[in-house]
């Protein structure tokens, strides 16, 4: 092949250079469920698999806990409270509102996905991720997404009871599927962590092994689900206007929760720090708890085209938090920079400083005006102190 002809098909693909890898991997898993779906006895060990990944990555989430992390950052009650009340109350406000609002045009069982995603806990590995890019209280973000999905466990399938049965939309929860929740995802978090004195070290210096094991056992439930939604006709009812308005539903749902914990960081006048565990522990949802928990609370043949709009909002909400965790990151450098050039700098203070630096710049201070101008000096140099946070950082 010609050099040109190279570069003009590296330039053709240059757009999906940028795009996140698992979502080009769970695009694929789909084709293939789509094209050679799971049957039978195949459908059956499908199934089994699925169930074991989804143990083992709980169990190794509770191996990967510090209970020290936990202790330090018990005083967070308010954050932890404000990212709870984000989590599992103001996302299922915005999920109702958004049945409300939609109801008419777009597929009931879609907007059945769309709501039970607002009643799923929030993310572990990608808040603690993006909270630590973007310079985060890292270990109240390790407690608030832990205990989001602790909590989850249980209060998701009692929220999908109250909101998804009441409104006739399919679910089919019932404390059985409870059981079966507590058995796949709670036991092995609670076996992984109280072995974590045996393990812990394992897993922290193999650190890799989870990201593997997540974005797998996530593919093969996918897998599961959409060959039994494949097998049912999902895609005789979806078509490419019903992934549009999932689109657009799951950005402004996104969009009203990230602004509301936005103000509400700033009414409860929160540091920097914790602004930013807000942000992203109290905006994301779990595909890794949705998918499994998808399973257990709702009929196989619906399960596909529950967790579809979850995948999409999983999606979006990773690119959102990557392009904010970004600008967070290099505002933090540019205050770092400002902070250092701001103690470097040595203000003169006395007249003869005054004296000697004016000589320095090539400048001539009339005598008459030397006061002045150790008076305006000192109240810039007030100013700037005011500016500066205690470390001599500026402040947000």
């Amino acid at each position: 092949m010609k050099k040109g002809n190279v570069a003009a098909m590296l330039g053709i693909l240059k757009p999906f250079r940028s795009l996140d890898p698992f979502l080009i991997m769970l695009i694929a898993t789909v084709a293939a469920a789509s094209l050679l779906p799971a049957r039978g006895m195949a459908a059956d060990w499908t199934d089994i698999a699925a169930d074991a990944a989804i143990a083992l990555l709980f169990f190794m989430h509770g191996a990967k806990l510090s209970r020290q992390a936990i202790l330090q950052s018990v005083g967070h009650w308010r954050l932890h409270g404000l990212v709870f009340s984000s989590t599992y109350i103001l996302f299922p406000i915005a999920g109702l509102a958004t049945v409300m609002v939609a109801g008419g045009w777009i597929n009931p069982l879609l907007l059945s996905g769309l709501l039970f995603l607002t009643l799923l806990p929030s993310t572990v590995q990608s808040s603690i991720a993006f909270t630590a890019m973007a310079g985060g209280n890292v270990a109240a973000a390790v407690t608030s997404a832990s205990l989001s999905n602790l909590f989850g466990i249980l209060l998701t399938p009692l929220l999908v009871s109250l909101f998804m049965q009441a409104g006739g939309n399919g679910a089919i929860s019932t404390w059985d599927s409870v059981g079966g929740i507590v058995l796949q995802l709670l036991v092995p978090f609670i076996g992984g962590h109280l072995l974590r004195p045996w393990i812990g070290g394992f897993i922290e210096r193999n650190k890799k092994i989870l990201g593997p094991v997540d974005r797998a056992s996530i593919l093969l439930v996918v897998y599961s689900a959409f060959s039994a939604a494949v097998i049912n006709g999902i895609w005789n009812r979806v078509g490419v206007v019903d992934l549009a308005e999932l689109l657009l539903l799951s950005g402004l749902i996104l969009a009203f929760i990230m602004g509301a914990n936005v103000l509400a960081a700033r009414v409860a006048g929160l540091s920097r720090e914790d602004s930013i565990v807000l942000l992203f522990c109290g905006s994301k949802k779990s595909l890794v708890s949705g998918v499994p928990m998808a399973g257990a609370l709702f009929a196989p043949a619906q399960v596909g085209l529950v967790v579809l709009p979850l995948m999409i909002f999983h999606q979006l909400q990773l690119f959102v938090c990557a392009a904010l965790a970004g600008r967070f990151r290099r505002e933090a450098e540019e205050r770092a920079r400002l902070a250092a050039a701001a103690a470097s700098t040595v203000v003169p203070r006395s007249e003869d400083e005054i004296a000697e630096a004016a000589k320095a710049a090539g400048m001539e201070v009339p005598e008459a005006c030397i006061p002045g101008v150790v008076a305006n000096l000192g109240l810039l140099d007030r100013h700037a102190k005011a500016l500066l946070g205690p470390n001599g950082h500026p402040k947000a």
